[in-house]
């Protein structure tokens, strides 16, 4: 925060406010996990005034709010590749025995604590929905895929 760049600075100190408020809220220090969550919850704020941002025509603050992203994910465990993100949605459908659509809070349960702040949670819902479209073609299909 010492290093002479105020959007830096800025960026660090709104997201220790946030993490204070959320301490406040909970009436205890934060744990890592929810330190992490409440970053992911900072970027994923930062990637949607991007969206509006750009879909407004004002793509100076858009490209402040990415900047604001670069920063905060370098305290962020690193992303997951889709390949990653992938394995992992196989391995929650075995898990949890998933086999249509109806289980996608089953899925997605067993997946949030292992993609939290490493992967956009939107992104893996939407390739959660996809594998288990999938796996409803299977299953109705006699599993001829």
């Amino acid at each position: 925060m010492r290093g002479g760049d105020p959007l830096r600075r800025d960026t660090l100190r709104m997201a220790i406010s946030a993490a204070y408020n959320v301490e406040k809220r909970n009436q205890h220090p934060l744990t890592e996990d929810e330190f992490l969550a409440v970053l992911s919850r900072e970027v994923k704020t930062r990637r949607e005034s991007v969206e509006a941002f750009r879909g407004g025509g004002r793509e100076d603050l858009a490209t402040k709010e990415e900047a604001e992203i670069a920063i905060l994910a370098e305290y962020l465990p690193e992303a997951l590749t889709e390949a990653e993100i992938a394995g992992l949605i196989r391995e929650a459908i075995a898990a949890t025995g998933a086999g249509s659509a109806r289980d996608m809070g089953k899925v997605m349960g067993w997946l949030a604590p292992r993609t939290r702040g490493r992967a956009d949670g939107k992104r893996v819902s939407e390739l959660v929905v996809q594998a288990l479209a999938g796996a409803d073609l299977a299953a109705h299909d006699g599993g001829s895929h």
